[in-house]
This record gives C-alpha cells, sequence and structure tokens, in this order.
C-alpha cells in the first residue's frame, strides 16, 4: 500500500479483528526538543470502494514534526481485517471507541471524513473524555432529516443477493470504476484525479473479502439521521464542507451546524471542492487544520 516516507504500520485487535494504522516513527521527525508528551492527531478515513488511510496520505505527514499522528485503516478497509459479516453502525461505533481506548492516554484531535465523521460525532457523544476537539470534513449520515438513502435506486439494486457482488467485482473494484467514481462523483474536478489516487483505491478495494464492508454502506446499513444525535454532541467542533459534494450539499451541513452552535465553533464551505478536499486540494486542507486547531485548543 501508500505509505508516507517517515512512517510505519503497527495494529492493534479490536472486538471485529485486527485494525492496522500508520504512525510517525525514526529519525526523520525527531528532534532535539521533541517530547513523548505531544499531543495526539487522530486521521479517520470516509467509506466508499476502496476507501483507506490513504485518503489523509497527502495531509497528516505536514503535521508529523508537531504531533503524534495515527491514521488507521478501518475493520474491513484497507490492510487492516475484513470480516465476512454485513456491517452494523455498532460495528464502527464499537472499533473507533476501542481504537482510541488503545492508542490513547489522553484526549485527542480526531480529524474524521464524510460517514466516518458522523460515527465520530456518535462516539465523542457517549465517550466525551477521549477527545479534546473534532474537525469533520462533511459530516454525514447519509440520511439526514428524514431522508431514507435505502430507497435511492442504487441502494435498492445493490441490495439483490449476488447482483451485489457482481456489481462489485466489476464496476467498483476494477482501476475503470474507480476512477469513474472519482472524476464523477467524489471530486469537484476532474483533472485533480492522477494515477496514484486510482491505484490506491484499487489495492484496498482488491484485498479479500473488502466487498463486505464496501457493499454494507452502499445498501444503507450503515446510514443514520446524524440531526437526531448531533444536538447532545459537547466536544468542540469544526465543520469543514465541499460545496460541490454531491452525495449531501452544503445545506445539510449548515443545517446540522445550527443545530449545536455551542459545540460547532465555524462551519467552512470550500468553493469548487467535492467530498474529499483532503486528496482533492491537500494544501489548502492543510491549511485550514493548522488554522482551527488553536481555535478549538484554546477553548
Amino acid at each position: 500500500m501508500f505509505q508516507p516516507l517517515g512512517f510505519e504500520q503497527r495494529s492493534i485487535i479490536t472486538s471485529l479483528g485486527k485494525i492496522v494504522y500508520y504512525t510517525n516513527a525514526g529519525s526523520l521527525w525527531q528532534g532535539d526538543d521533541q517530547a513523548d508528551g505531544r499531543e495526539t492527531l487522530v486521521f479517520l478515513h470516509g467509506f466508499g470502494g476502496g476507501s483507506s488511510a490513504y485518503e489523509w496520505s497527502k495531509v497528516y505527514p505536514a503535521f508529523a514534526a508537531q504531533y503524534r499522528i495515527l491514521a488507521p485503516d478501518l475493520i474491513g478497509w484497507g490492510q487492516s481485517e475484513h470480516p465476512q459479516r454485513n456491517y452494523q453502525i455498532e460495528d464502527y461505533l464499537t472499533t473507533i471507541r476501542e481504537f482510541f481506548g488503545q492508542t490513547c492516554a489522553e484526549p485527542v484531535t480526531a480529524i474524521a471524513s464524510s460517514l466516518t465523521a458522523a460515527f465520530t460525532i456518535r462516539v465523542a457523544i457517549a465517550h466525551p473524555e477521549l477527545f479534546k476537539s473534532l474537525i469533520l470534513v462533511t459530516p454525514a449520515g447519509l440520511s439526514d432529516f428524514g431522508e431514507d438513502y435505502t430507497r435511492s435506486i442504487f441502494a435498492q439494486i445493490v441490495s439483490v443477493p449476488l447482483v451485489d457482488r457482481f456489481l462489485y467485482s466489476t464496476g467498483i473494484a476494477t482501476s475503470g470504476g474507480i476512477r469513474s467514481f472519482l472524476e464523477q462523483r467524489q471530486f469537484a474536478q476532474s483533472n485533480r484525479v492522477y494515477d496514484e489516487i486510482v491505484e490506491a483505491y484499487l489495492q484496498s478495494a482488491q484485498q479479500p473479502h473488502a466487498e463486505y464492508a464496501a457493499l454494507s454502506f452502499v445498501r444503507g446499513d450503515l446510514c443514520f439521521d446524524l440531526s437526531l444525535y448531533i444536538q447532545q454532541l459537547t466536544t468542540p467542533t469544526v465543520i469543514i464542507w465541499g460545496q460541490k459534494s454531491q452525495f449531501t450539499g452544503p445545506e445539510i451541513g449548515r443545517r446540522l451546524a445550527q443545530q449545536n452552535p455551542q459545540a460547532i465553533k465555524v462551519f467552512q464551505e470550500l468553493d469548487d471542492v467535492g467530498l474529499t478536499p483532503q486528496l482533492e486540494l491537500p494544501a489548502v486542507t492543510i491549511g485550514l487544520i493548522k488554522k482551527f486547531l488553536p481555535l478549538l485548543n484554546n477553548q
């Protein structure tokens, strides 16, 4: 897989199996002023065919000299274990909590994307002691404000047995399928998709049994209405939202943010960006994280 220079792969064991994660290690990031007590930043990827910690790999090295970095492949994705099961919301709430519990001794800042960001809000509500702050990119449950994702035509097609795996192997876990999705649905500008991104998603999508988590996501098994939970959030939070996110537009993000102005300090909309600004415009994303970290940590 694609591992940035100066990072190594480690793992923990959760109740559903092994989670692999990437962390800064070795002499590259060490200086005379480095202490073992550096603050931790945890980067959590979103879901979709071929998702993995690669999604944040153009961003988190920029923080490696100052912070301890953790970037896991969530269960069912990337290099982590792929249990053969129909994944449910509770599977991710539990394993995300277990990851933080096993790797972080102090409250940390979590930087998370899309549906995983919505899960992280729910984990932070249930376990606020784990978190210092949240920076969330397009946090959406995909069934927000009463919308029912499972009624979509694609979700219903993928719910048909045998058809789902055929579509995954021929339409999702292929170079052409991944490139088409990235260019047409995930990115605002197709010319920002380059070969390495496609190859990284393809390698993740073609891992043995990778279809189980991906199909659970596409069927809508993992979707929920975040608006029913977000008012309970107390962790200081910033939300970043791509203006051209096709799945959930910024109007959904603004409505969610307005439900809890006490916790959600900033709602930042990005023009001409899709679902994953961390891949589409990584330098801008880095700049925003650097801008918002002091704001959140001074709360």
